[in-house]
């Protein structure tokens, strides 16, 4: 055992220079990692590697026998062994990542869907619209389109609130006002007013976020964190980073402005509810029609006091 130890730990060291060399021409072919540099080159192969061997055959001096073969042979293909094992979970943790990440975000989906069929949102379908579409319906379908196209599902269930709330909106409107009266036309443009300039939100919304669709937040990140980069190189990944942070606030911003929409609108149904309930549906005051009710129970017990003293 001792002797392998010894015999590895000899054919570890040698070989540290070729690999030194290869990585200085090519860092790829060296540095199993997913930016290799020749920092990296330089750290394993003038220094991990050579501590590693050092430290083995201190160990062998215990057993006192000469290296073998055997552990020479093993010792000058280790590296050679490492690297492939090596990329290959390091590409085997980026797939659970990715798996995680995407089982992340399934979960995070069923949750707000539930949240939204709890909220009695409905849903719309870009590419089949409803039957009875008006314009505002329509354009919001393709504003959701473009969101989804751009790679925002969540921006894009904005476009199901809104054709909730407008759908809302007009049901409310048609049960308590006349389509002929004039404050039913009001109400009925203003709204459109509302959702096609939240249309218009939406789709600056899904401009912005194509111009950032291939930027990687977490893998910028993620390379930052790597103290190999260059200057140069962690320059134009901050750039990138800042311009990807500076798109996703102006997006954020543009959210808040659907929101403000969509409260209007629920103000607007509240509004129209209101006006429902302070219409009277009866033709006589309800004091009134109390009394005219309790004058009249007053007549019919009259007119039955006569017939119970005819009978007695």
């Amino acid at each position: 055992m001792f002797a392998f130890l010894q015999g590895f730990s000899y054919g570890l060291f040698l070989s540290c220079l070729p690999w030194f060399l290869i990585g200085m021409y090519r860092p790829e072919l060296a540095v199993p990692t997913p930016y290799p540099n020749r920092w990296q080159v330089f750290l394993r192969y003038w220094l991990l590697f050579p501590f590693l061997a050092i430290v083995a055959w201190l160990t062998s001096l215990w057993g006192g026998f000469g290296p073998s073969l055997w552990g020479w042979l093993a010792g000058l293909g280790a590296i050679a062994v490492a690297i492939p094992v090596e990329r290959g979970w390091r590409r085997w943790r980026e797939r659970l990542l990715l798996r995680r990440q995407r089982a992340e975000g399934a979960r995070r989906e069923k949750m707000q869907a539930r949240a939204e069929r709890e909220a009695g949102v409905t849903t719309l379908n870009p590419r089949r619209p409803p039957a009875d579409a008006d314009n505002v319906v329509l354009a919001l379908c393709r504003a959701k389109q473009g969101l989804l196209d751009a790679g925002k599902p969540g921006l894009a269930g904005q476009a199901d609130r809104l054709y909730t709330r407008y759908v809302h909106v007009l049901d409310v409107l048609d049960h308590a006002l006349d389509r002929r009266e004039v404050t039913w036309q009001r109400v009925r443009g203003l709204s459109e007013q509302v959702c096609l300039n939240a249309v218009d939100t939406l789709q600056a919304m899904a401009v912005l976020s194509r111009g950032v669709r291939h930027v990687d937040g977490d893998s910028l990140r993620q390379r930052l964190a790597d103290n190999g980069l260059t200057d140069r190189e962690r320059e134009a990944l901050q750039q990138r980073l800042v311009l990807l942070e500076e798109t996703e606030q102006r997006l954020r911003g543009l959210s808040a402005r659907n929101e403000a929409a969509i409260t209007a609108l629920d103000r607007a149904a509240v509004a129209i509810t209101r006006i429902e309930s302070s219409r009277p549906q009866a033709s006589v005051a309800a004091g009134q029609a109390m009394r005219d009710l309790q004058q009249f129970i007053d007549r019919a017990e009259q007119y039955n006091r006569p017939e119970r003293d005819h009978e007695q």
